[in-house]
C-alpha cells in the first residue's frame, strides 16, 4: 500500500486509488501521514485540520474520520492481499503505525537527505536526487485545506527547490548541462523570483556555452525583482553576473546558494615575514594538490616559533585561489587559561560567518557539523584552524569538499590526522640567516650589517625563535641610538640592565624549545620585562591571571585595585614594549606565549593572597557590570538575587542606555563566558554572573552559549543546595531547547524548574515556569493546554501581587483564547493587560499586547481597529529598537491589509517586514518573500 502526500492526496493498494474521502477526511489522513511512525494528539490533529477556529464537536469528527480511514486501510489490504497499516491510540495520541518509505513525502525526504550529504559523489547526487525529484506530482496535500495544509506545502516546496538546485549544481559540474537548461527554464517560469533557481540555470547555460542567455537571465530577474518586491538580486547572484561579465567563473565548484557576504576572516597579514621561503613553497605545493577530499595541512612546532605567522602570510598570498571565502578560528589549544575552544563553539562561529541565522542551527552538534560541510561543499574556502590542541579537536572542523583546503597550527605534532592523510609541514627554529633577515628588516639592514658580532649573540639568546626575536627587535627599533652590542650584553646578563644594576635573568620555562640559557626565549622576554617600571611590571604580572581573548582599562583598573588614571599610562608602557598589543582602541591582548610567561611570574613574585584579591577584584568587574547591563535591557525584571559584594578598588562599568548595554556585553560576550568556564570564582559568583549574561545570550539568539552558560550556573548552583537557584536554571535552559525545538529535553526542564521552585517556596518562579511552558506547548500546537498554564500563571502573578508578570500574563491568556477562536475574550484579557501595562511604563510587554490585540481584531474582520494595534506596537518596537518583533509586527500588519482588501499596504508592510528580517539573518525573511511573490503574482493574474 503507497500513501502519496505529494501532489493529490492517494492511497494506493493492488494496483488501483483508494477512495481518500471528504477534504476533512483527506486533512486527517495527511496530517497522521506527515508524522508516520511517531504519535500525534487528538489536540494537534484538530488544529491541524480546522487551524484555530475547531467546531464544538471537532473531536466526535476527527473519531469518525479515524473510523472511515481504518476501514478504507482495511479494504485496501483485502483487495490487495497483505495486512493494513493500523492507526491506534496511544496515550501520547493517535499512531499511524507504517514504514515511512511508504509515504512518498519520507521517501523523497531519505533520498534528498542523501542526495545533499557533502560525501557523496556528484554521480550518485544526481541519481538520488534525481530519484526523488521524480517523486513530485504537484504542491503538496493537494486539495486539503486550512493553514497548517499550506505550512506543510510552503516547507515542502522550498525543500523541493533546494534539491533541484543541488541537482543542477551536480549535472553543471559533470558537464551535463543540458538537462539543467531544459528542466529549470520551465521551473523558473513557476518560481520567478526564486534567485537560486535563476542562478544554477544562469551557471548550466555558461557551461554550455551560452553565457550571453546567462547575462540576459542576470538582466530580466533583476527587472523583476525590482518590479515585484522592491529589492535586488542577492550577493551570490550578483557575484555570479561579476564573473560572467568579466570572464572569470571558475570551473570548478560553484558556490553554494547562501544568503550573505563571503566570510573574510584572515586576521592581519604580518607587517614584517623574514624567510620560510621552504615552508612557503610546500604549502603552495599541498594546499593545491587535487584529491577526493579538501587538502589538509598541519603546521606544527614549538611556541613562539611562527607558525601563525607562517600560516596567515601564506593565506593572505593565496586568498584568490580561494573565491568563496576564508575562515579562521583561534582553537587556543594551548591557551595559558587551559580553556581550549571546544569543536561546537567552533563550528558555531563557522556557521555564523556563512550567515546560518541562528534559530536555523541543527540543535544536536552532529547535525551543525553536517550543516557546515554542507555549506561548504560547492564551495572553494580555505579554512585556517590556529592553535589546534589535537587531532580530536580539529577534525570535527574538516570540510568534505575537494575545492577547499585547510591549513592547522599546531604545538602538538597532530599524528593521528597526518596518518588520516594531512600533510605535514614540521616548522622549526629559523635560520641563523633568516634571523638576521628578520632583524635586517626590523630595524634595518645598515645597522644589522654594522655589527654582525652582536647581531650573532642577540640571535643565539632568542634562541632563533621569532616571537623572542621580535621583542628584541622592538626594543632596539624604539632606542635606534642604543648600540646592538649593548643590547646584546643586556640581553645575556653580563651587561647594565637600563638603570636598574639588576643580575642576569634566570632561564624560565626551557621546555618550550630546548635545554639551556641559550636555548630559552624567555630570556628575551625578561629581558623586556626588566625595562618595565614596577608598576607596569606588576600590570603585566596580574594581566597573566585574566582569561582572555582581551581586557579592557576599567577592566585592568579593576584586576590591580588602582584608579583607571594610572592604570592607562602602564598599559601604554606594556605596549610600547610589545608586551601586549591594542587590538582595538581601548582593549588589550597578547600572545598565549606572553600571558603564561606573565601568570608564571605572578605565580613566582606575587603572593598567594594577592593573586587571590586580584582574581576577585576582576570578577566582581564582571559580574556587577554585567549586571548593570541587563538592568538597562530590561528595566522591569525581577529584582536579582543580591550579588556578591563589591571590592575595594573595583571600577565596575554602568551603561548609560540599553544601547550601551548591548555594545558593552557584545564586546565582553568572549570574556565573561571564559570567566564561567573557568571557573575562578565562588559558586555564587559564578551563578550571579550567568544570571546578568543569560537574557543578553537568549535576545542575541546566543542559545548555545546560553545553554553552556545556564549548565555552569546549575552545576554552582546544586553545590550551593540553593533550590531557587537550580530553578532558575532549569528554566531557562527549558526555554532554550524551545528554540532547539526539542521539546522532550524543554519540558524536563520545565518541570524540573516548577519542582525548585516549589520547594524554594517561590511563586514567582512557578509563575515563570507556567508562562515558559506555555510557549512551548504552543510550538507543538497545543494552544488549549497552553492555555491552562497561562491561567495558573495569572493566578499565582495576582496571588504575588507582581503587575508586570500580571499583565503580561492577561496578555497571554488574551492570546491564547484568539488561537482558540475566542476573539472576544481574547480583547477583554489584553485589554485589561493594555491598561495595566501603560499605567506600569512597561512598554516592551505593551507592544506584545498591542500586538495580539491586532491578531484579535484581525480574525473578528475589524480591520480599522486590526490596523490601528498594529501600527501602535510597530512604532513602540520601533522606539526599543527591537527590529525582529518589529518585523513580525509588520508581517502580520501585511496579512491584515490583504485581508480587507489593501493590497498595496500589504505590499508595503511586507517590503518593511522583509528587509529587517534579511537585515537580522532570520528564516522569517524567505517566508515573507514568499508572500510578496504570490501577492506580484496574483497582481500580474487580474
Amino acid at each position: 500500500m503507497e500513501f502519496l502526500l505529494l501532489g493529490e492526496v492517494q492511497v494506493w493498494a493492488g494496483g488501483r486509488a483508494l477512495d481518500v474521502g471528504t477534504p476533512r477526511q483527506q486533512a486527517v489522513l495527511a496530517a497522521l501521514a506527515v508524522d508516520a511512525a511517531r504519535p500525534v494528539t487528538i489536540e494537534a490533529l484538530v488544529d491541524r485540520v480546522w487551524d484555530t477556529e475547531p467546531p464544538a464537536e471537532a473531536r466526535n469528527v476527527v473519531y469518525s474520520h479515524v473510523s472511515r480511514i481504518r476501514r478504507m486501510l482495511r479494504q485496501g489490504a483485502r483487495d490487495a492481499g497483505g495486512a493494513a497499516p493500523r492507526i491506534t491510540r496511544r496515550p501520547a495520541g493517535y499512531l499511524f503505525d507504517v514504514d515511512p518509505d511508504r509515504v512518498d513525502l519520507h521517501r523523497f525526504a531519505r533520498l534528498a537527505d542523501r542526495g545533499l550529504d557533502p560525501r557523496c559523489a556528484d554521480p550518485d547526487r544526481v541519481r538520488l536526487l534525481g530519484s526523488a525529484l521524480e517523486l513530485w506530482r504537484g504542491p503538496p496535500l493537494g486539495g486539503v485545506p486550512g493553514a497548517w495544509a499550506d505550512r506543510i506545502r510552503n516547507g515542502w516546496q522550498r525543500r523541493r527547490l533546494a534539491v533541484v538546485v543541488a541537482w543542477a549544481l551536480a549535472q553543471s559540474r559533470l558537464g551535463r548541462p543540458e538537462p539543467v537548461i531544459a528542466d529549470l527554464s520551465d521551473l523558473v517560469a513557476e518560481y520567478p523570483l526564486a534567485e537560486p533557481l535563476e542562478e544554477a540555470l544562469m551557471r548550466a547555460l555558461h557551461a554550455a556555452g551560452r553565457t550571453a542567455e546567462a547575462v540576459e537571465r542576470y538582466a530580466a530577474l533583476r527587472r523583476r525583482l525590482a518590479d515585484q518586491l522592491g529589492v535586488d538580486p542577492g550577493s551570490e547572484v550578483r557575484t555570479l553576473h561579476q564573473a560572467l561579465l568579466r570572464g572569470t567563473l571558475p570551473a570548478a565548484a560553484p558556490a553554494v546558494p547562501v544568503d550573505g557576504p563571503v566570510p573574510a576572516q584572515l586576521p592581519p597579514d604580518v607587517p614584517v615575514f623574514a624567510g620560510r621561503d621552504r615552508e612557503l613553497r610546500r604549502l603552495d605545493a599541498l594546499a593545491g594538490a587535487g584529491g577526493p577530499g579538501p587538502a589538509t595541512v598541519t603546521v606544527t612546532g614549538t611556541a613562539g616559533v611562527g607558525k601563525t605567522a607562517l600560516a596567515v602570510h601564506w593565506a593572505h598570498r593565496v586568498r584568490h585561489r580561494f573565491p568563496d571565502g576564508q575562515l579562521y578560528v583561534n582553537l587556543r589549544g594551548f591557551d595559558p587559561t587551559g580553556t581550549p575552544m571546544t569543536p561546537a563553539e567552533a563550528v558555531r562561529s563557522f556557521l555564523d560567518a556563512l550567515d546560518v541565522p541562528p534559530e536555523r542551527l541543527p540543535a544536536s552538534f552532529e547535525a551543525q557539523v553536517g550543516r557546515y560541510r554542507s555549506l561548504l561543499a560547492p564551495r572553494r574556502v580555505l579554512v585556517l584552524l590556529d592553535n589546534g590542541r589535537d587531532a580530536e579537536q580539529v577534525r570535527p572542523l574538516l570540510p568534505g569538499a575537494p575545492g577547499c583546503a585547510v591549513v592547522v597550527t599546531s604545538r602538538d605534532q597532530l599524528t593521528a590526522l597526518v596518518a588520516e592523510g594531512a600533510q605535514p609541514v614540521p616548522l622549526d627554529l629559523l635560520g641563523p640567516a633568516e634571523s638576521t633577515e628578520l632583524l635586517a628588516r626590523r630595524i634595518g639592514a645598515e645597522r644589522v650589517a654594522a655589527a654582525p658580532a652582536a647581531v650573532a649573540e642577540i640571535v643565539v639568546w632568542c634562541a632563533r625563535l621569532p616571537l623572542a626575536l621580535s621583542v628584541v627587535a622592538a626594543r632596539a627599533a624604539l632606542h635606534p641610538d642604543f648600540p646592538l652590542a649593548a643590547l646584546a650584553g643586556e640581553l645575556a646578563g653580563t651587561g647594565p640592565v637600563a638603570g636598574s644594576g639588576r643580575g642576569p635573568a634566570r632561564p624560565m620555562l626551557t621546555s618550550f624549545v630546548g635545554a639551556g640559557p641559550a636555548a630559552d626565549p624567555r630570556a628575551a622576554f625578561s629581558w623586556s620585562y626588566r625595562q618595565l617600571t614596577p608598576p607596569a611590571a606588576a600590570l603585566f604580572r596580574l594581566l597573566g591571571l585574566h582569561p582572555g581573548p582581551d581586557v579592557t582599562v576599567s577592566a585592568t583598573a579593576s584586576l590591580t585595585g588602582r584608579p583607571v588614571a594610572e592604570v592607562r599610562p602602564w598599559l601604554a608602557e606594556l605596549a610600547r614594549a610589545h608586551l601586549v598589543d591594542e587590538r582595538v582602541p581601548g582593549r588589550y591582548g597578547f600572545h598565549d606565549l606572553l600571558r603564561a610567561y606573565a601568570a608564571e611570574l605572578a605565580g613566582e613574585r606575587d603572593g598567594r593572597a594577592e593573586r587571590h584579591a586580584a582574581t576577585r577584584r576582576m570578577l566582581a568587574h564582571y559580574v556587577h557590570s554585567a549586571d548593570a547591563a541587563d538592568a538597562l535591557i530590561d528595566p522591569h525584571r525581577d529584582a536579582p538575587p543580591e550579588p556578591p559584594p563589591v571590592p575595594a578598588g573595583v571600577v565596575v562599568e554602568r551603561p548609560v542606555s540599553r544601547e550601551h548595554s548591548l555594545t558593552w556585553l557584545t564586546a565582553e560576550r568572549a570574556v565573561l563566558l571564559a570567566l564561567l568556564h573557568q571557573g575562578a570564582g565562588s559558586d555564587s559568583e559564578t551563578w550571579h554572573l550567568a544570571w546578568a549574561l543569560r537574557r543578553f545570550l537568549a535576545y542575541q539568539c546566543h542559545w548555545q552559549d546560553e545553554v553552556d552558560a545556564l549548565t555552569v550556573a546549575l552545576a554552582a548552583a546544586r553545590r550551593t543546595g540553593d533550590p531557587g537557584r537550580e530553578g532558575f536554571a532549569h528554566l531557562y535552559l527549558g526555554a532554550t531547547h524551545v528554540h532547539f525545538a526539542d521539546y522532550r529535553r524543554a519540558g524536563a526542564h520545565l518541570r524540573s524548574a516548577l519542582d525548585r521552585y516549589r520547594a524554594a517556596g517561590d511563586p514567582l518562579g512557578q509563575a515563570h515556569a507556567h508562562h515558559l511552558f506555555a510557549w512551548m506547548l504552543e510550538q507543538r500546537g497545543r494552544a488549549r493546554e497552553a492555555l491552562t498554564h497561562a491561567e495558573a500563571e495569572l493566578a499565582l502573578y495576582r496571588a504575588a501581587g507582581h503587575l508586570v508578570g500580571q499583565a503580561r500574563a492577561l496578555n497571554a491568556v488574551g492570546w491564547f483564547h484568539s488561537r482558540l477562536g475566542d476573539h472576544r475574550a481574547a480583547i477583554e484579557y489584553c485589554e485589561l493587560a493594555l491598561s495595566l501595562q501603560e499605567e506600569l511604563g512597561d512598554q516592551f510587554n505593551l507592544a506584545g499586547t498591542l500586538d495580539s490585540l491586532g491578531h484579535a481584531h484581525h480574525r473578528l474582520g475589524r480591520h480599522a481597529q486590526a490596523f490601528a494595534h498594529y501600527r501602535a506596537a510597530v512604532t513602540l518596537y520601533r522606539s526599543l529598537q527591537h527590529r525582529y518583533h518589529e518585523a513580525q509586527v509588520l508581517n502580520s500588519l501585511g496579512d491584515a491589509c490583504l485581508a480587507a482588501g489593501d493590497a498595496p499596504s500589504a505590499a508595503d508592510a511586507w517590503r518593511a517586514a522583509y528587509h529587517l528580517f534579511s537585515g537580522l539573518r532570520r528564516a522569517d525573511a524567505e517566508e515573507v518573500r514568499e508572500k510578496l511573490a504570490r501577492l506580484a503574482s496574483a497582481e500580474v493574474r487580474a
